[in-house]
């Protein structure tokens, strides 16, 4: 006689709990699920709930849960798991009632986790609901929060498909602006200073209307519900001020935060606007000015440097030239003649500035050579010249903004300003044959105004430049 089926088997049974493909229970995490909904509704003999019925603590074992489940959500099954089971309503409801920092820092990352997918990205960015609460956590005072919210926004706004959304949301919502700022002007957290920044730069280059009410509104009054931890005052924020406190903080520990910082500085500059914001400042821009002055001449592509630092710090390099540029242009204007006169005459014309641009201009025909040999080596590497032609392209942006602040400023440049160059030994013939090397013959009128003055300071070594560049003899 034929006997009964057997039971299935454990393994079978493995299968059917697992999440996707991945090794990880259902049942477990829905368990975890659970736990979070009663986390929102909780028991009164509860110790670690207050008065109030408002969860303060989190313990250990449920920590140590939750953040499990943290580390799987960076898995699609895991976090198309999360999100049948409406992990993102369940997570609302703990930034509503939850008052334990860290329960909503985890959760707010686990989100950041689960929108790295289209899918689920598109659905959190189309919950309005969803999407206001989450704008209201950058007023939270816990900076582990607040860096888990940033990196959330920019893991939207790098999504073309629900960028808009968020820019539009942004923009309805002028209490984004205060917190970002407060958070600019007062955090030491290099970490989150990098994130936010990071949020702002794709801010601004998505979009200048955004752009010009965040440099043209001081402080706005806050739209939607309260948040209780938010700051009951905040400053009349002025957002240059705020970039320029926040550049400073991350500039000697993190490199690529202060090349972010650099780029936002560098978009504000695209509009006349951000020209004004930044030198309309009561200091009249001295600020802007020394701290970018400061990192050119002191810092990024130093005389101890190999020539091959200036592929390092290209970009950061560009941002900055590029903002130092627009301010002098600025003096040009009608209505900075005045302040020319008398605010930033003193500190624009400098001859070290010049001779850190002349110096970078040598640092890359260094590597322009090094990169002509490479390209030479790898014609027949598709992609290693791909690498090279995007190295070029980088370097003749460099050079480009480099000649255009170079050009502007030899032509200001008086009989006494030349001698303290020539004395400093910012101007030789060496320094000298770079520039007109590179300058020529776009600017060929402000070499030409730079060499009847270098005639008066210095007679010989203009005759000596007009031998080296025939086309400059009368």
């Amino acid at each position: 006689m034929d006997r009964n089926p057997s039971p299935p088997s454990s393994e079978v049974e493995e299968e059917e709990d697992t999440v996707g493909n991945t090794v990880y229970s259902k049942h477990w995490m829905f368990s975890i699920l659970t736990r979070l909904i009663e986390v929102i509704s909780p028991e009164k003999t509860d110790p670690t709930v207050s008065p109030e019925g408002i969860q303060m603590e989190l313990d250990e074992e449920m920590e140590n849960d939750i953040c499990k489940v943290w580390d799987m959500s960076m898995d699609e099954d895991v976090a198309l798991f999360l999100q049948e089971f409406n992990a993102p309503d369940i997570f609302m409801g703990i930034f509503a009632k939850s008052k334990c920092p860290r329960l909503t820092e985890i959760c707010v990352g686990i989100l950041g986790n689960m929108a790295c997918f289209q899918d689920i990205c598109m659905s959190i960015s189309k919950d309005e609901n969803l999407g206001q609460v989450l704008l209201q956590r950058l007023c939270d005072t816990d900076s582990p929060t607040l860096l888990e919210t940033s990196r959330l926004l920019l893991t939207c706004l790098s999504q073309p498909e629900v960028a808009n959304i968020w820019v539009e949301r942004i923009r309805g919502n002028p209490s984004v602006y205060d917190c970002v700022c407060f958070i600019m002007s007062s955090s030491t957290n290099v970490e989150l200073l990098v994130k936010v920044g990071e949020v702002v730069d794709k801010l601004f280059d998505l979009d200048e209307e955004l752009m010009l009410n965040w440099i043209k509104n001081g402080t706005c009054p806050s739209v939607g519900p309260s948040v209780d931890d938010s700051p009951e005052e905040l400053p009349d924020f002025k957002i240059v001020p705020c970039i320029l406190e926040a550049a400073k903080q991350v500039r000697s520990d993190n490199p690529e935060g202060l090349d972010v910082y650099m780029h936002i500085l560098q978009l504000l500059t695209t509009v006349d606007e951000g020209i004004q914001a930044i030198v309309q400042v009561p200091d009249g821009g001295k600020e802007t000015w020394s701290l970018l002055y400061d990192l050119v001449c002191h810092e990024l592509c130093q005389p101890d440097d190999p020539p091959i630092i200036v592929q390092e710090q290209k970009t950061v390099l560009a941002s900055i030239l590029s903002v130092l540029s627009a301010m002098f242009a600025s003096q040009t204007e009608q209505e900075y003649t005045k302040m020319r006169k008398s605010k930033l005459c003193f500190f624009f014309l400098d001859m070290p500035l010049i001779g850190s641009l002349i110096r970078i201009l040598q640092y890359m025909e260094g590597c322009g050579k090094r990169a002509g040999d490479s390209s030479k080596e790898s014609e027949q590497e598709e992609t290693g010249t791909a690498d090279v032609n995007d190295e070029d392209f980088h370097l003749k942006i460099l050079k480009d903004i480099c000649c255009e602040l170079l050009s502007n400023m030899l032509q200001e440049l008086t009989k006494e300003n030349t001698l303290e160059g020539l004395h400093q030994g910012h101007l030789n013939e060496q320094t000298c044959s770079c520039a007109f090397q590179n300058l020529l013959p776009l600017y060929f009128a402000s070499v030409e105004s730079f060499l009847e003055v270098l005639r008066e300071a210095d007679q010989t070594l203009a005759d000596n430049l007009e031998k080296r560049f025939p086309s400059l003899k009368v």
